[in-house]
């Protein structure tokens, strides 16, 4: 199948396409998805690098269970959202003792320098917040609060009930509220 042709076709059909055979249906899925795995990777781990390798490794994984994808379980998205989640927590367990807070520069298209220095300096201060908070925490926040997913989805995503999801996205904007209380004015938000 062309991949212009598949630009309406559903995750899951992709998917399944891809199960059977259809390489431009892989490709089309992985222009859609890849961009959310990395997002997330990078948003939990704080490294490009890291991120890049953890979203391609998440995207290998959905490749590997595409033919044996059962229809209707879980979103596609979601299933990847999973995976992310849970490779990055597994890495952050692994590098236990280092600390995140170096977050590379982010490329930004705005025309003041200023700006792009304060954007800079929010992104590393969420950053660093973020690093402190407890994984789960950190996970719901990231999937609810940095990548807009409703609070069902990330019950699905983390395997917990919505309840629990509010919960730790409450308890975590808490954290990160009380991490950055201190820095509004050096971060550019002034008083008020």
């Amino acid at each position: 199948m062309a991949l212009d042709a598949l630009t309406e076709v559903s995750d899951e059909a992709l998917l399944i396409l891809y199960g059977n055979g259809d390489r431009a249906a892989a490709q089309s899925l992985t222009l859609r998805l890849g961009p959310l795995a990395f997002r997330v990777a990078y948003r939990m781990l704080g490294d490009r690098a890291e991120a890049e390798d953890l979203a391609q490794e998440a995207m290998l994984r959905l490749w590997r269970i595409a033919p044996d994808w059962r229809s209707g379980e879980a979103k596609v998205s979601t299933w990847l959202y999973r995976v992310v989640t849970n490779l990055a927590t597994d890495r952050l367990r692994r590098r236990r003792g280092v600390g995140l807070d170096e977050a590379p520069e982010v490329a930004d298209d705005r025309a003041s320098a200023l700006e792009r220095m304060m954007d800079e300096d929010r992104l590393a201060a969420l950053q660093a917040a973020l690093a402190q908070l407890p994984a789960r925490q950190r996970q719901a926040v990231v999937l609810r609060h940095l990548e807009g997913l409703s609070n069902p989805e990330i019950a699905e995503a983390m395997e917990i009930g919505v309840e629990a999801v509010e919960s730790l996205t409450a308890r975590g904007k808490r954290a990160l509220a009380a991490l950055l209380s201190g820095r509004r004015e050096e971060l550019g938000f002034g008083h008020g």
